[in-house]
């Protein structure tokens, strides 16, 4: 029987094999030749920010996704210098300048979504419901828990 640090070892490991799936470059090369659009991951995210509020400015852009500002200005120049987004006056404050994807973006957008939804389903397409369920559940909970709790200093630092 493991112990309950070893399960959290064990998880820490699983996780990091995740994360290094999600940074592949071959994993991305082959998403982006799927899309037949490059897109950075941290693209994907703002596109999907964008995608559900419609227009944002670059502010709430960074607060919904976790970014830097201006981690987020360089991604957001980036699509915009490929077309997939525009920058202009808000709609409810011209002095304020929102983002929103351009028709180009929405079709870029449309095309992630469907490749990526896609190859989840072949992935998970022998898993029960329950377990798909499960899946969903566990890993929002994770996020929630990621976000909410604080790093504790090791007792080993200088």
């Amino acid at each position: 029987m493991m112990s309950a640090r070893s399960h959290v070892s064990e998880a820490e490991k699983s996780l990091e094999r995740l994360f290094r799936l999600g940074a592949n470059r071959k994993m991305y090369a082959r998403q982006a030749a799927a899309v037949g659009a490059v897109v950075a991951r941290p693209g994907y995210a703002l596109l999907r920010s964008i995608d559900e509020a419609g227009e944002i400015s670059m502010g709430d852009l960074a607060r919904e996704c976790s970014m830097d500002p201006a981690a987020t200005g360089r991604q957001v120049r980036s699509l915009e210098n490929d077309g997939i987004v525009q920058r202009v006056s808000g709609s409810a404050d011209g002095r304020v300048v929102v983002v929103r994807l351009t028709e180009e973006g929405r079709a870029v957008y449309a095309r992630i979504v469907e490749v990526r939804t896609s190859h989840l389903a072949k992935v998970l397409e022998g898993w029960p419901d329950d377990e798909r369920i499960e899946l969903i559940r566990l890993v929002d909970r994770l996020v929630d828990d990621l976000r909410s709790v604080p790093f504790k200093p090791s007792p080993y630092r200088r």
